[in-house]
């Protein structure tokens, strides 16, 4: 098998045509050149090119083999690329899993922000439940999760993102809105929007409700956040959510006024646990704190900014 130096000289004659100029491309000397030459020959066991005087002319059999010595070379080029894109952060694949909340908010912003910088990435968001999100992590069939509350799942790292209130969401003219906060009680009157049981915003309107000793009556039943934002808009109601949920439904039409006593909601990223951290997903994450930070939402505040983890 041929070397990639002995590779590199073939392909330089056959571009080239003299032993002199391909010296000249490749800083070696013109003997040099011919050594190599004659040991790439013994190699193969044929001859490369006939020496015609101070000419070289290639045989058939490297016509041949000069189309797939470029290639090889082409693909080497490119391997070379794709790895000072990553080295800079500038190329790569980056997986995000979210639930819907982060994906229909924050997310899309951050995504949009950071690829402004870094238009080789290739981002992926998949949008699914905050279980499926932690095990597709834990799988390393995403580098990157977002969810609220907790989940225990083996092989996952979990650290804080942010931390919200939990509370009505109404129309800017409704009569509670005047109020700082509100109850369980004061929304008996009320037809209420909520998330389904089965996630985490609908099971904690739940225990709201249990702690109160108030029955929870859900007229609409949703799945995403913004479904209900919407309904509220259309005057079906009004609905059970926290801070997030509001940052993905912009416009001034909407209040947001938490339960008394305070529910914290807290959002999380959700990171695989024995896998050191990208460079992408470092600076993906650093973009999400800046949005948050950033936010104009007084009911959304960040955590702070967890430590880089080391690379190897």
């Amino acid at each position: 098998m041929l070397s990639l130096r002995e590779l590199d000289v073939f392909r330089r004659v056959m571009e080239l045509g003299t032993i002199t100029a391909a010296a000249e491309a490749l800083h070696i000397s013109q003997p040099a050149v011919s050594r190599i030459l004659q040991q790439a020959e013994k190699r193969v066991g044929f001859a490369l090119f006939l020496r015609r005087s101070k000419r070289l002319l290639p045989t058939a059999e490297a016509h041949v083999l000069f189309p797939e010595t470029t290639a090889v070379f082409a693909a080497l080029d490119t391997i070379q690329r794709r790895t000072d894109e990553l080295h800079s952060g500038q190329g790569g694949v980056l997986r995000i899993a979210a639930i819907s909340a982060f994906a229909n908010a924050l997310l899309p912003v951050a995504v949009e922000r950071f690829r402004a910088t870094r238009p080789e990435v290739t981002i992926t968001l998949q949008v699914m439940s905050a279980l499926q999100v932690a095990t597709g992590v834990a799988l390393h069939q995403a580098d990157l999760g977002f969810i609220i509350d907790s989940i225990s799942v083996p092989g996952i790292s979990i650290a804080p993102l942010c931390s919200t209130v939990f509370g009505c969401v109404m129309p800017r003219n409704h009569r509670l809105s005047k109020q700082a906060s509100v109850t369980a009680s004061d929304l008996e009157r009320e037809t209420l929007i909520c998330l389904g049981k089965h996630l985490p915003l609908g099971a904690l309107a739940m225990r709201v409700y249990a702690d109160a000793d108030v029955p929870l009556h859900a007229a609409i039943e949703v799945s995403q956040s913004t479904v209900a934002c919407a309904l509220v808009r259309a005057g079906a109601g009004v609905a059970l959510l926290d801070g997030i949920s509001l940052m993905g439904a912009p416009g001034d039409d909407l209040v947001l006024r938490p339960f008394n006593p305070a529910v914290n909601v807290i959002g999380r990223f959700i990171q695989p646990r024995h896998q050191a951290q990208s460079r992408l997903s470092q600076e993906f994450i650093k973009v999400v704190h800046d949005l948050l930070a950033a936010n104009s939402a007084p009911l959304v505040n960040p955590a702070p900014p967890p430590p880089l983890r080391k690379r190897p």
